[in-house]
C-alpha cells in the first residue's frame, strides 16, 4: 500500500509539473505571436508613412501644382517619370498616380497609357482625399494590384483643389525584407473577386488555380510551398481580427499569425499570414515530458527501495524477533533475553519492557506469568 501511495503521489506531482511547464511553454509562444504581430504591424505602418511622405512631397512641389493646373499629362510624365523609375528600383514603390476630382485617374506613372477611368468604386481613400482635401493612407487594390498607399491632395497657390497624388508601395519587397530581418515567412492573400474585378493590369498567371485558396488568391509569398501547407482556405475564411495557431508541416512545428487587411471603407481586402518556426519550444516541451517520466520512475524506485529497507530492516525484522520471543514464552520454552535492545526503534520500548517483565517473572522459580 505504501509503495502504491508513492507511485500515485509521484505520478500526480509529475503530471502537475508537466502541466506547469506546458503553461510556461504556451506563455513563451504567446509572447512570440505578440512579437510577430508587432513586427508586421510596425512594418505596415512604416510603409504607409513612407508612402504618404513621398506623396505629400510630390504634391507640394511647385511643378506639380503648375502642371496639374494646366492638366499637362505629358509634362507630368516628363517631370516625374524618372523619379518614379528610381523609386521603383530602390524602394519598392510600385505605383504612382495623379487624380482629378472626384476620383478619376489622370496619369499613372507606372502605366502611362491607362488613364481616364473612374476609381470611385474601389478607391475610397482617393475619394476621401479629394472630398476632404486631407491626406490619407491605407491599403487598396488598384489597377496594378494591391499596395500600401499614401494619398495627398494637390492645391494651387490660392488653395483651390487641383486633384491628388498617390504613392503605392508593393507588398512583396516588404515581406522579403521582414523575412531577411526577422526570420519570418509571410504570404499575402487577396480577395479573389476584388482582384479580378479591379486589378486589370496584373499578371494573369497570379490568378491561376495554383494560387487559389478558397475565395482568396495567394498573391505573393516568401515561401509559397511552406505557406501552402500552413494556411488553408478554412483558416482565412473568416479572419476579422488578428488570430494565431500552431501547425506541424513536414516534421516541423510553426506558429502562424493571420492579420486581416481592410481598405478605407472597412471592407476586407485580404489577409497577411506570418509563420515562425516553433521547433525550439515544442522540442523543449517534448524533452520535458521525457525527463518528467524519467525522474518519476527514478523517484518511485528510490522511495520504494527506501520503504522496503526501512520497513523490513527497522520494523519487520525487530517485530519478527519479538514475536519469536513471545511465541517461545507462550510455548513454555526457555525465555531468552533480547540482545542489544538499544538497537530497536524507540517506539518498541514498551513492547520490549513488557517482554522483559514477563520473562523475568517466568524465570523466577514458582512464578507464573
Amino acid at each position: 500500500m505504501l509503495i502504491a501511495a508513492v507511485v500515485v503521489v509521484i505520478s500526480v506531482l509529475g503530471v502537475l509539473s508537466y502541466g506547469l511547464f506546458n503553461s510556461l511553454t504556451n506563455t513563451v509562444e504567446t509572447g512570440q505571436f505578440e512579437l510577430m504581430q508587432s513586427i508586421v504591424d510596425d512594418a505596415l505602418r512604416g510603409a504607409e508613412n513612407k508612402a504618404l511622405a513621398r506623396a505629400e512631397l510630390v504634391a507640394d512641389l511647385p511643378a506639380t501644382k503648375r502642371l496639374m493646373a494646366a492638366r499637362d499629362r505629358p509634362g507630368l510624365l516628363a517631370e516625374f517619370g524618372e523619379m518614379f523609375a528610381k523609386q521603383k528600383a530602390r524602394h519598392g514603390v510600385d505605383q504612382a498616380q495623379f487624380h482629378v476630382p472626384p476620383a478619376t485617374s489622370f496619369l499613372r506613372l507606372n502605366d502611362p497609357s491607362k488613364f481616364g477611368d473612374d476609381l470611385t468604386r474601389f478607391r475610397p481613400i482617393v475619394v476621401a482625399v479629394n472630398r476632404e482635401r486631407a491626406s490619407r493612407k491605407g491599403f487598396a487594390i488598384a489597377r496594378s494590384g494591391p499596395a500600401i498607399f499614401g494619398v495627398a491632395p494637390i492645391s494651387d497657390p490660392s488653395g483651390n483643389a487641383l486633384g491628388s497624388f498617390e504613392i503605392g508601395i508593393d507588398f512583396a519587397p516588404l515581406l522579403v525584407a521582414l523575412k531577411s530581418a526577422h526570420g519570418l515567412d509571410l504570404a499575402l492573400f487577396v480577395e479573389g473577386a476584388s482582384l479580378r474585378e479591379f486589378a486589370a493590369g496584373i499578371d494573369p498567371a497570379k490568378l491561376g488555380d495554383q494560387n487559389q485558396v478558397g475565395r482568396f488568391i495567394r498573391f505573393t509569398a516568401t515561401n509559397a510551398t511552406l505557406m501552402q501547407g500552413l494556411v488553408g482556405a478554412a483558416d482565412i475564411a473568416a479572419v476579422n481580427a488578428p488570430t494565431h495557431y500552431t501547425r506541424e508541416d513536414q516534421g516541423n512545428f510553426y506558429g502562424v499569425l493571420l492579420i486581416p487587411l481592410k481598405n478605407g471603407s472597412g471592407e476586407s481586402l485580404g489577409v497577411i499570414a506570418a509563420a515562425r518556426n516553433f521547433n525550439g519550444t515544442r522540442a523543449a516541451a517534448g524533452q520535458s515530458l521525457v525527463w518528467q517520466i524519467c525522474f518519476s520512475i527514478i523517484a518511485i524506485v528510490i522511495l520504494s527501495g527506501m520503504i522496503v529497507i526501512v520497513i523490513r530492516g527497522f520494523l519487520l525484522q525487530p517485530l519478527k524477533v519479538i514475536n519469536t520471543r513471545f511465541a517461545a514464552l507462550s510455548a513454555g520454552q526457555p525465555a531468552e533475553p533480547i540482545e542489544d535492545p538499544g538497537a530497536y526503534p524507540a517506539e518498541m520500548s514498551q513492547i520490549l519492557a513488557l517482554y522483559e517483565r514477563i520473562r523475568s517473572r517466568k524465570s523466577r522459580p514458582g512464578t507464573t506469568p
